[in-house]
Parts: structure tokens; sequence; C-alpha cells
């Protein structure tokens, strides 16, 4: 039996000298190295945009979460029916979930007039020292008022209504009462017990808070029988299936995400777009690889043959410039990281770009590039990179050492 033939291993000295002599400028063909320049730089430029844009997405997308997390509650328990959310649900779930912290409330929309302004709001009768553990907000702008006829308002609805700490303001609600032989909206003043600022403007414009006795005095509600139910834990998420199954039947339970789930869907999708449309940039600098790449090969086909008839294998030459792809495209990998991530802590260290808050709930521009995102980014750069430089490998291989030297 004739011995099995044994094929020889790459030389890998010889694939590094080659690739570093492609690497230098030829001054006969300095179009191959502007090409390269231009893929290394566009890669870069599209890493560090595509670093800084994610990061961009995931802090406005964070500092929406921090703001609405505040003024939405963690959990909030609503009734099915008439006076399902009362004093003896919220003492059973105190007893099987001591950690929580409750604060009941009641509801109702009122026209606010003070000063000729007049504004729909949204009022909220709630227990000053239950409140006041669960919401930071409210507990930082309440003031030392004890009429039972206090608001705590928001600051962009005070400066439309020109009422300042201490002022008075008229609330109607839909509420009837009898006035000679009609009957016209129901009418109180209260007196401005402090202002909290959430940092969304369309809270601080629409919510006021009052005391669970005021809607009990005014709006005959029934003590002890509440409108809904707000809870505070730290770990909703894990939290709410085992509080939904301690539940009674007839009411229901929401995180503050489902109540704000088309919101969070649509910026998950923003963000989802602008990463493939921003990919694009790097594509196309991809193409700048396969062009120099092949305009290399072209050049250099002569040398190419030389090397095949002097004992190059196929594979020697197709690993020569598959690796000239990837140092290119390795090395935009890294410069664009280096260039994101200084982007990123100039954005981050100094204040080169304020924000209308009243839109995006902070003047600062938030930055936060996870870990996943960047992952992301290196990933998909890096397969767009190992396809680029595929083709122009495998079209040098294919060389014939024959033809070449035959014709030229």
């Amino acid at each position: 039996m004739s011995a099995p033939t044994r094929i020889s291993s790459p030389n890998t000295k010889f694939i590094r000298h080659i690739i570093k002599h492609y690497l230098k400028y030829d001054k006969e063909n300095p179009f191959i190295f502007i090409s390269a320049m231009l893929a290394f730089l566009g890669i870069a430029a599209g890493v560090m945009v595509l670093m800084i844009a994610m990061g961009i997405m995931n802090g406005t997308q964070k500092e929406f979460t921090k703001k609405l997390f505040v003024m939405n509650y963690p959990l909030t328990v609503l009734p099915l029916e008439e006076n399902a959310v009362n004093d003896t649900l919220i003492t059973s779930l105190g007893e099987k979930f001591p950690h929580l912290q409750f604060s009941p409330y009641y509801t109702t929309q009122v026209i606010t007039k003070n000063d000729g302004a007049v504004q729909g709001s949204l009022v909220y009768g709630v227990d000053f020292d239950k409140e006041s553990k669960i919401n930071a907000i409210f507990k930082e702008a309440t003031g030392q008022e004890t009429s039972k006829f206090r608001v705590v308002i928001g600051e962009g609805l005070s400066f439309e209504m020109n009422a300042p700490k201490g002022e008075k303001v008229t609330l109607y609600f839909s509420e009837q009462q009898a006035i000679g032989f009609g009957t016209m909206p129901l009418q109180k003043r209260f007196i401005v017990d402090g202002i909290f600022k959430s940092g969304l403007k369309a809270y601080d414009k629409a919510i006021m808070y009052t005391s669970l006795e005021a809607f009990e005095k005014l709006l005959d509600r029934k003590h002890g029988s509440y409108d809904g139910l707000h809870i505070y834990t730290e770990n909703p998420l894990d939290e709410i299936a085992d509080i939904k199954s301690a539940l009674p039947e007839m009411v229901v339970i929401e995180g503050w995400w489902q109540q704000n789930g088309n919101f969070f869907a649509a910026m998950e999708m923003e963000k989802k777009a602008l990463f493939l449309v921003l990919l694009l940039i790097i594509l196309v600098a991809s193409l700048n690889i396969i062009s120099s790449l092949l305009m290399t090969v072209m050049s250099r086909r002569r040398e190419i043959a030389l090397m095949r008839t002097l004992g190059a294998t196929k594979i020697e030459i197709k690993a020569i410039f598959f690796r000239l792809g990837l140092i290119i495209g390795s090395a935009g990998i890294v410069a664009g990281t280096l260039l994101g991530g200084l982007g990123i802590w100039l954005l981050t260290t100094f204040d080169i770009i304020s924000m209308p808050a009243d839109v995006y709930g902070t003047s600062k521009l938030p930055v936060d590039l996870t870990l996943n995102d960047f992952g992301l980014i290196i990933l998909g750069t890096s397969i767009i990179i190992l396809l680029s430089a595929l083709y122009p490998a495998k079209k040098a291989s294919q060389t014939d050492p024959l033809t070449v030297l035959r014709n030229e």
C-alpha cells in the first residue's frame, strides 16, 4: 500500500511577510492605498456613530423609564367592582407582603381656575403620610398645611395658574350642586400646599394631589373604599405574579411598564431601526475593502503567479488576502471603538448638547451604552468585514499562474 498523501500546513511566516509588503504605500498604485484608507476610515466612523447613537437611545430610554417609574408607581391595583379596593384588602396584602408600601387613592378629573387661567387636571386624593413613603417627588413638595382642602400641584400647572405656594386655586368638579332652582358644578377653593417637579412637564401640568378627607367631604366617597391602590416595591417585575395570586377576582394589578407599553415598544422599534440604518455606513465602507483588495489582486497578478510557481499554495494565497481584509477592518473597529468611547466620555462629562426638558424630560443629553449593544455593534461589523474579505481572497487564490505569465 502506498503511504497517504500529506498536506502541508500554510507557511505563516511567508504569509505575514507578504501581508506586511502589501500594506506598504505603493507609489505605482496609490489608489489601492487610498481605497484601503477610505475603508478603514469608513468602518471607524461607522462604529463610532453606532456607539454614540445607541448610547443616546439607551440613555434617553432609561431617563424616561426613571421618570415614568416615579410618576406611574411600580404597581397599581384597580377594582373591577365597586368597593373592591378597601382597607380589608390592604390589611390582607400587608400581612402577606410586609415589605411592600401601600398608598390608597381616590381620583377624578377637575377644571382648575385661578387668576383668569383655566386648565383641565387630574386630581388624586391620597394619605399624605403614606404617599410620601412611596413618592419621593411628592414628599419633597409637601408643605406644612393641615387643612383637608390643600393641594400639591406640578410646577407647570403652578406657572400657568399663577399659583405659587400659599396661593388658593378653585377646582370645579363634574358633580353638580343645587343652587336655588338649578344646579351648577361643584366647586371649592384649595390652598396650594406644595409644588412638585417630576421632570416631565406633561405630568407637571396635569396632576395634583389633595387629601382623602377632601374627597370624602366634597364627593361623599365612602371611607375605607378607594378607586385604586398604589404599591411600591423595588422589584415589581419579579413580585407582580406573587401579588396577583393573592388578590381576589374582583381586582386587577398592573405594572408601570404595562401602563406605558406602547411608548416603550415604539422606542425599542426606533432603536432597532436606527441600528440597521447606521449599520449601512459600515456596509458601504466594506465595499471599499472589496474594491481595495480586488485592485491589489489585479495589480499583483504577476507576483501572485510567481508565488504560485515557486510553491505557494492556493490556501496560502487565499490566507494572504483574507487576512489583509481582516487587518483593515479590525483596525477600523479598534479606531472606531476608541473614538466612540471618547465621544461618549465627552458627551457625559461636558454639557456639549442641551435639550428641551419639556420634550425629553432632561436638559442634559443622556448617554448610556450597554455591553449588549456594544457586543451587537462589534458582532455586526465583524460579520460584514469577514464577508467582504472572502470574495477577493477567493478570487486571488483562483489566479492561474500559466495564463498570467504567458500573457504578461
